[in-house]
């Protein structure tokens, strides 16, 4: 196995648990407008197949695809209600505060040791991505974010070769990007970078429930398609092997 020596990350399901943030926010999103055939696992459904990597979007669609979902909804009023909900609305606190970090910082701090470059790839604001990392005390970790407002989403190439770009790195097999989704896999691969997925502490935990390996769950079988090295497990602690 050929060393690394740049890593990419994406944020949700790999350094935030967010079944109960973002996750729960698009469900209850789509359900204020009608949707209730919407839950997590159609969520996670939706993003197996790829190309949801914007929440707000996300929502959209599946309201529109629910028979009982609001048919003129538009984006914006759909991102002001998920919004109200992640971030808080003065009345309630926001669903953001649910979220906990996944590795432990000493996984963290010793790839960042092993690395001569970290940095952040992900869909999220980069209002969101900032908070998360300040909240947790792991900003000092990265050199650089990519993020919603940056460019073209996952799966297009541009949030990895932005990345690289901004930390002075030529694609190449010494580079890894870690995600949870088809998406990152794809994104990886269409740089010209290596793709390793995550499962997430929910998969996993639905996984062990039902007598099952850690990366057989639907998303994880989908990273696997689309060319994912491995299936690590929550935390990625068998990631400091690869650097």
């Amino acid at each position: 196995m050929k060393k690394a020596n740049t890593l990419l990350l994406d944020m949700d399901g790999v350094l935030a648990e967010v079944s109960k943030s973002y996750q729960t926010a698009i469900v209850s999103t789509c359900r204020a407008f009608g949707a209730t055939s919407v839950n997590l696992d159609l969520v996670a459904t939706w993003k197996a197949r790829g190309g949801c990597n914007n929440d707000w979007v996300l929502s959209l669609d599946l309201i529109k695809s629910d028979p009982l979902g609001k048919d003129d909804v538009t984006l914006q009023e759909v991102t002001d209600v998920f919004e109200a909900l992640y971030q808080g609305d003065g009345m309630r606190p926001g669903l953001y505060t649910l979220e906990t970090l996944i590795p432990s910082k000493q996984t963290l701090e010793t790839l960042r040791e092993k690395c001569d470059h970290m940095a952040i790839v992900t869909g999220r604001p980069r209002k969101d991505c900032n908070k998360f990392l300040l909240d947790f005390s792991i900003d000092h970790l990265f050199d650089v974010c990519v993020c919603m407002e940056d460019g073209p989403l996952k799966p297009d190439p541009f949030p990895v070769t932005r990345a690289l770009e901004l930390l002075g790195v030529p694609p190449s097999d010494t580079v890894i990007m870690v995600g949870d989704t088809p998406d990152d896999i794809r994104s990886a691969l269409a740089a010209g970078c290596r793709g390793i997925g995550v499962a997430t502490p929910e998969n996993v935990s639905k996984s062990l429930s039902e007598n099952r390996a850690h990366d057989t769950c639907k998303i994880t079988r989908a990273m696997l398609e689309c060319g994912a090295e491995i299936i690590l497990k929550p935390g990625f602690e068998e990631l400091l092997n690869y650097f």
